[in-house]
């Protein structure tokens, strides 16, 4: 069978940078082009020494010179956009990282995949431990009388608690079908217990030196349950993208959340 064949954009950047080796390493996939704003030379030379793709600032040059079945987008929200509406009325199938896209960007990329019959697979977090830890938190919620959620990130992350720590209690929530009862005395002023959502404490650490962690802790009548997920190095998203990349061709339509690609 043919390999898949990709574009990455944001190519040259510190998560692009790992796909791009990832890519070059699987035999399911070829990469065919990349794009970057910050490109400088006319071609980006293959990890694996076997020669070099073009490489470009202009998303619609590349689209053109390479055809290609996936293009991967993990940049930003004012760069996902005009790629996908480029790349899905060409037939290109879409996997993005790229967080921060609003509700009606989310709407307009559901639109085009089912107006072009592409596909797009969409997720807040391509690392599989971390995917599995949440759904791990979403059974566990349904029995255990408490939660609470440290997460843990460098300190130059720019939000706090994070994306991931906000979905795995809002998920908690859901499968409970009911908030977490008030962890403490809400008449007390325990400024240093965390932000609270949906009755889960959530505790932010921001240190040099970390990259991306996350621990549940659950407890109920003499007894206490830990999940726990922990990021090394940013090669912890290659998983997640490479099962999305060979599934979007297979899976038409609009996919959010790589929970649903693994039928969580």
């Amino acid at each position: 069978m043919e390999p898949i064949r990709v574009i990455i954009q944001g190519a040259l950047g510190k998560v692009g940078r790992e796909i791009v080796i990832a890519v070059c390493r699987d035999k399911a996939t070829q990469l065919v082009g990349a794009v970057d704003i910050e490109a400088k030379n006319i071609s980006l030379s293959l990890p694996d020494g076997t020669g070099d793709v073009p490489l470009s600032t202009d998303i619609n040059e590349i689209l053109e010179k390479c055809p290609a079945d996936v293009l991967i987008d993990f940049t930003v929200a004012n760069a996902t956009m005009p790629a996908a509406r480029l790349a899905l009325k060409k037939g290109v199938n879409m996997v993005i990282g790229t967080t921060g896209l609003s509700t009606d960007e989310l709407t307009e990329l559901e639109k085009l995949a089912g107006d072009t019959g592409a596909g797009v697979v969409i997720a807040p977090n391509f690392a599989l431990g971390a995917v599995l830890m949440m759904h791990l938190a979403r059974i566990a919620a349904k029995y255990m009388e408490f939660a609470e959620i440290i997460e843990l990130h460098h300190n130059q992350k720019a939000d706090a608690p994070s994306g991931t720590a906000l979905l795995t209690a809002k998920g908690m929530t859901e499968e409970r079908g009911k908030p977490f009862p008030d962890p403490y005395d809400s008449d007390k002023n325990f400024k240093s217990r965390g932000h609270v959502v949906e009755g889960i404490p959530i505790h932010a650490v921001r240190l040099p030196g970390l990259m991306a962690h996350q621990e549940v802790l659950l407890g109920t009548a003499g007894q206490t349950l830990s999940i726990r997920h922990d990021t090394i190095n940013r090669e912890c998203y290659t998983p997640g993208v490479l099962y999305a990349v060979k599934e979007v061709v297979k899976k038409k339509g609009y996919t959010y959340g790589l929970d649903k690609l693994l039928n969580l």
